[in-house]
């Protein structure tokens, strides 16, 4: 694992930024899954504020590693979110985007978007293999759409389930973990204090880690990164 450590969520931002950029430019395509969130936001207005002309957008190929199953104008919408603060003011080919259908019947629109990855990504073997998994860690331990309660999705042959929030019941389409743990690169992108305890957990092997989905990210490359603020790393550090 490699940790990046910054003071703020506005630094941890830009010092992602700077990391994804490094990586497009080494890729004739690079073939990218986002995570949702308050800190993938603060990255993308990084990126369109800082790195709108410097990194090389037709060679960008965008996924998502889990979406809610609302529709693309919808505020919970993961793609709407990028879109608003990142796709809409770069210039981007509309080609480059593969959207996870939220507003689709939810067991229809795994099935489809797990056939687009095998169509789309080049392979590992016979896997599927993303660049990057960007990732986000939950207050309750959660990646991607994978909650401590629903963590046999992780193990599906499947590369996409369908996961249910366990407070409101909304169902989400999530990428699973031989697809994640697959990929050339994953990074943590991970802020605040509220994620403490959990980074703690998670990175030195204590308490109930092994309940966590995050805990099994382990990428066969080994390239995990971690980009945390000073808050989320207070008790590593």
């Amino acid at each position: 694992m490699e940790f990046n450590i910054t003071e703020s969520k506005k630094q941890t931002a830009r010092l992602f930024s700077e990391y994804l950029s490094n990586l497009i430019a080494k890729n004739n395509i690079s073939h990218i899954a986002l995570s949702g969130g308050s800190t993938p936001k603060e990255v993308f207005k990084e990126l369109a504020k800082h790195f709108k002309n410097e990194i090389d957008w037709s060679k960008v190929q965008f996924y998502w590693g889990d979406e809610r199953c609302v529709p693309p104008d919808d505020k919970e919408s993961n793609y709407k979110m990028t879109n608003e603060y990142l796709f809409s003011k770069i210039e981007l080919p509309p080609g480059n985007i593969y959207r996870i259908k939220g507003e689709n019947e939810p067991v229809v629109e795994a099935k489809r978007y797990a056939d687009l990855l095998e169509k789309n990504l080049p392979k590992v073997g016979m896997q599927p293999q993303f660049d990057l998994v960007v990732l986000g860690l939950g207050d309750d331990g959660h990646t991607a759409s994978i909650f401590p309660n629903q963590m046999h999705l992780w193990n599906s042959k499947a590369y996409c389930e369908v996961a249910e929030h366990p407070l409101t019941g909304q169902k989400r389409v999530t990428l699973t973990g031989s697809i994640i743990n697959s990929a050339k690169e994953v990074a943590f992108l991970v802020t605040g204090a509220n994620k403490a305890e959990k980074v703690l957990e998670i990175i030195k092997r204590k308490g109930n880690y092994n309940t966590y989905p995050a805990s099994l990210v382990k990428p066969n490359s080994g390239k995990l990164n971690w980009f945390l603020d000073a808050a989320a790393a207070k008790l590593i550090a």
